[in-house]
Formats: structure tokens, C-alpha cells, sequence
């Protein structure tokens, strides 16, 4: 992780004891976040260091109490950018890839429950692990989501309808 020294922290508001602490609270979780919605541990590994760099960067405005909300979004915002960008230069360069099909049959829920919840919508997604994989509320979530607790409700109230009918399809779980 991005880790400073004393020297480098004079006239910050946030001193280098709290963003180290940042750092070891927050970026485990921050990494299976973003790991469980882009699905490519190097490149959630980039997206939690410049979430971190950022957050270094931007340190003078950025509240201590409200480090984990801030990471968070951050690092959500730079996975959504990340992902845009890679389906620009795909397009850009006129790849076909082939369509997942979900007439593969499977004998292990866990492996539907993974291809139903890659199916969702980004949003859906992210609020959907947010909440059931780490925790969170839904406060929490529309703080880092940039959303009102509504919407992270009707997010995942819409995810969770989507799974239960994609599960419960006879020809899915054989």
C-alpha cells in the first residue's frame, strides 16, 4: 500500500499515524470490494492504491471521521471509470466477445449465485456487495455510493428480485 513517513506529513490536516491506520483498517476490505466486482485481483490491487494516492492527495479536505466513506466511493468511482474505459478501447478496436450463456448447468449454488450476481447491473452490484458481503448500511452505502438511502434500498431490493428469479430458473440449478 501507499504508506508515508513522518517527514512527508508537515502541514496536512490528516497526520501519517491516521492515514497508516486508514490504510490497515480499510484496505483489506476495500480490495474484496472492488475484487468481487471487477473480478481481476490486479486490477483491483491498482483501483485500492490510487483510492489510497488520491485520498493522499486530497488529504487537507478530507474529514477523518470520514476516511472509510471517502475510500470507498473513491474507489468505486475509479473502478467505474476503469471499466468505461476498457469498454471504449474494446469497442475502439472492434472486439467481438463472446456472450456469457447461462444454459451451462450447475451442481454448486455457490457457482449460480456468482454467475447471477456478475449479470447485475453495476449499481445493483456494488450496493448488493456492499451490504451483503461486507456489512454496511444502508446509510453507509449512499454515502459512498453518492446516493439517498432510497435508492440503495431500491438497488438492492431490484438485485435480490433478479437473483431469486435467476436461482430459482429449473433449467439453471440441475
Amino acid at each position: 500500500m501507499f504508506v508515508l513517513s513522518n517527514e512527508q506529513c508537515t502541514e496536512k490536516q490528516m497526520t501519517v499515524n491516521e492515514y497508516n491506520e486508514a490504510v490497515e483498517q480499510y484496505s483489506d476490505r476495500l480490495f474484496r470490494f472492488v475484487v468481487k466486482s471487477i473480478k481481476d485481483a490486479h486490477k483491483a490491487e491498482d483501483i485500492v492504491q490510487d483510492s489510497y494516492e488520491k485520498l493522499w492527495k486530497n488529504v487537507e479536505n478530507v474529514d477523518g471521521a470520514k476516511v472509510k466513506s471517502y475510500l470507498f466511493t473513491t474507489a468505486y468511482h475509479t473502478m467505474i471509470d476503469r471499466i468505461r474505459k476498457e469498454k471504449r478501447s474494446a469497442y475502439s478496436e472492434d472486439l467481438s466477445l463472446p456472450e456469457e450463456s447461462h444454459e451451462n448447468n450447475y451442481s454448486d449454488l455457490s457457482e449460480i449465485l456468482k454467475e447471477a450476481v456478475n449479470k447485475l447491473p453495476e449499481v445493483q452490484r456494488m450496493v448488493l456487495l456492499l451490504r451483503d458481503y461486507e456489512g454496511y448500511s444502508y446509510k453507509e452505502i449512499g454515502e459512498m455510493a453518492s446516493l439517498s438511502e432510497a435508492q440503495v434500498k431500491v438497488y438492492i431490493y431490484r438485485a435480490r428480485v433478479f437473483l431469486k428469479k435467476y436461482i430459482g430458473k429449473p433449467e439453471t440449478v440441475i
